[in-house]
């Protein structure tokens, strides 16, 4: 059974040597098909036509007829399992892309905010860099002003010491 393909296939029943048993070339059937088959009521619940002899043999039209029956609830079966299965798969692969589109968007974003992390780095290192590069230049006038002052407090102590040193000769010599 193809499973709902279009194929035909080529069935020949044949009775055996004690007419008993209609033995159906080229079709596989299962067992709950072989089961069902040898109920007494149809697949479709209606009671069947007894028309079977005495002898227990099976008419071949209801036979044929019992086999068609079968078969044509099977194809029905495998088609409806077969289009469950590709309903289930579309909505797979929509499942699929929606998740994909969404994982991408989310890597887009994380991609972006990462850039902006990195570039607003960036801007704080080269502020830094400013900032350091301009304390320096603070850093390097006040030690010269520091130096000039020192100096001056220098020369202006060298003076008054000497002012005074003079002062305190005179003071010495006058009293002297």
């Amino acid at each position: 059974m193809g499973g709902g393909g279009s194929s035909t296939r080529r069935v020949t029943f044949e009775a055996d040597e004690n007419e008993n048993i209609t033995v159906v070339k080229g079709v596989r059937l299962s067992d709950s098909v072989i089961d069902r088959m040898k109920e007494p009521s149809s697949p479709s619940g209606r009671p069947q036509s007894q028309h079977r002899p005495a002898s227990g043999t099976v008419n071949d039209e209801e036979l044929k007829k019992r086999i068609a029956e079968e078969l044509a609830l099977e194809r029905a079966r495998r088609d409806a399992e077969a289009q469950k299965r590709r309903l289930f798969g579309k909505l797979l692969e929509r499942e699929r892309i929606s998740s994909n589109e969404h994982l991408t968007r989310a890597i887009l974003r994380e991609r972006a905010a990462t850039e902006e992390e990195r570039q607003k780095a960036q801007r704080f290192a080269k502020q830094l860099e400013e900032k350091d590069r301009e304390l320096k230049k603070h850093d390097a006038y006040y030690k010269e002003q520091l130096a000039r002052l020192e100096e001056r407090s220098a020369q202006f102590y060298k003076v008054t010491t000497e002012q005074y040193q003079k002062a305190a000769d005179e003071v010495s010599a006058r009293f002297k």
